[in-house]
C-alpha cells in the first residue's frame, strides 16, 4: 500500500471516529458513555483511543496563527484604584492562563477576576 492511499485511509478512519464521537456527545440525556459504547459495540477504553486520536488530529490540522489580541471590556465599577503600593511594586501572585498573565494581589476585586478568567479561559 502506498504512502497516499495508507493517508487516505486514515482520514477516512478519523472521519468516521468524529461522526461517533459526535453522536456519542449527543447521545439521550441520563444515557452514559459505557451504555452508548455497548449499543454501538464498542468499547470504553476504544472509544476514549479514537477520541485522543481525532482530538490529535485535529489540533495538528490547526493554522499556525498568533492568537488575534482582545480588548475585554470590563464593567468600570470592578476597577479598584491600588492606593497601597508606593514603590509600584506589589505583593502578590502571577497567574498564567492560556498565554495570558494576571498579577493578583490581596486587594484585587474577586469581581474582576472571576470575570478576566471566564474570559481568558475561553479565549483562544
Amino acid at each position: 500500500m502506498s504512502s497516499a492511499t495508507t493517508a487516505v485511509a486514515v482520514q477516512y478512519r478519523l472521519k468516521e471516529w468524529a461522526e461517533q464521537i459526535r453522536e456519542c456527545q449527543n447521545r439521550p440525556a441520563g444515557m452514559s458513555v459505557v451504555d452508548w459504547c455497548a449499543t454501538h459495540s464498542i468499547t470504553k477504553g476504544n472509544y476514549y483511543y479514537r477520541l485522543r486520536c481525532v482530538r490529535q488530529a485535529c489540533l495538528e490540522n490547526l493554522p499556525p496563527e498568533a492568537p488575534a489580541q482582545q480588548i475585554v471590556p470590563v464593567n468600570t465599577c470592578l476597577l479598584q484604584q491600588d492606593t497601597q503600593s508606593g514603590s509600584g511594586i506589589q505583593q502578590g501572585l502571577c497567574v498564567s492562563v492560556n498565554g495570558f498573565s494576571i498579577h493578583v494581589t490581596e486587594s484585587t476585586p474577586m469581581p474582576l477576576l472571576t470575570a478576566v478568567l471566564k474570559v481568558v479561559r475561553n479565549a483562544q
